[in-house]
Parts: structure tokens; sequence; C-alpha cells
């Protein structure tokens, strides 16, 4: 699947953010509990525009998080239905721009809108292509039973499963035992 390129980049930041979760992380820990985490988090995500490092800011940003996570269970009707609400709520005007090494992208809210604003009109931005090509269905949760982090399957052929190559050992290791130990045991039998 091959989206632009800036919808990529957004696309990867919302599953980074929404991996923060402490459902999603790796240590288990909320990874967005200090000021100090979400400005670690915004290095990767190259934000322009007005960032407060504040208390307000990460609780808003969290709870973007939330809303975001959520949308990746949604059937495609109803994730439409949560983008216009994100980019209604923000009177998102979408216009191109240039910055910042970037090539021509989508901003739809003014450079001075509150961080999580600006995430989730981006983030809507990107999921309208994304609903637009039919491909919801490349939002996914990770297949391991014990993890319940997202990913976003951009593959040529959709077959993606894991939020990440531990997941995907940790779960290949197992069904490796299994089979390991079912051999063993008809031998034994044998």
């Amino acid at each position: 699947m091959q989206l632009a390129p800036d919808t990529e980049e957004v696309l990867a930041f919302t599953v980074t953010l929404a991996n923060t979760d402490p459902t999603a992380s790796r240590s288990g820990e909320d990874e967005l509990a200090t000021i100090a985490q979400l400005r670690d988090l915004l290095a990767l995500a190259r934000y322009s525009g007005r960032i407060d490092h504040d208390e307000p800011e990460r609780r808003d940003v969290l709870a973007t998080r939330d809303r975001l996570r959520a949308i990746w269970s949604l059937d495609r009707d109803d994730a439409v239905d949560e983008v216009n609400a994100m980019l209604r709520e923000a009177k998102a005007l979408p216009q191109l721009t240039r910055h910042d090494g970037s090539d021509w992208h989508w901003h739809a809210t003014a450079p001075d809108a509150p961080l999580a604003e600006r995430i989730r009109v981006e983030v809507a931005l990107a999921l309208a292509d994304v609903i637009r090509m039919d491909a919801t269905d490349r939002l996914r949760v990770c297949a391991a039973p014990d993890c319940s982090g997202l990913l976003v399957d951009l593959s040529r052929n959709g077959s993606k499963r894991f939020c990440s190559v531990r997941c995907g050992n940790r779960v290949n290791m197992i069904a490796f035992r299994e089979r390991a130990s079912g051999t063993q045991a008809r031998a034994l039998l044998n």
C-alpha cells in the first residue's frame, strides 16, 4: 500500500504515540508520564508551531492518545464519524505548506493552535486518506495475545501482524516450542 509520504509519517507517529499507553508500551509503564517524555516523543515527529512543554499540554496529548487508540478499533464508517468530528472541532481548514525541509504537505490548523489539536487534525487528515483508499483494515492491533500495541500495515501484501519484531519473535518462539513439544510427545508414544 502506498500513501503520500506525509501521510505515512503521521500514521507512524500516531502508532508511536498510541503505543506509549501502558497497555501497549514495551515497559508496561505510561511512556508519556512526564513532560520530558512528551518532549522526547515530539523530537521524533518534528512538529512545528506552538509547543508549551507544560502539564496541561501533556494531559491534552494523553487524551488525544486515548482517542486515537480508539479509532484503530472502529470500522470504516465509524472511523469517518470520528475523523469528521476531529476536523469539525478544530474548525480545520486544510492548506498545503512546506517547511523545515519537508516537501508540500497538509496543515489544517494555525501554527499557534494547541499541540494536541494539531496532532488530532494531522491524524484526521492522514486517516481520511486511509479511509478514502478503503484501507482501514491496515490499521491493526498487534496479533500477539499479550500485546495491545497498534500498527499500520504499509506492506505491499498486507501481511504485517505484529507491532514489533519483538512481538513477532516471541509468538514464533512460542509456536516453535509447542510444535517441538508435540513432536517429543509423539516420539515418546511410538
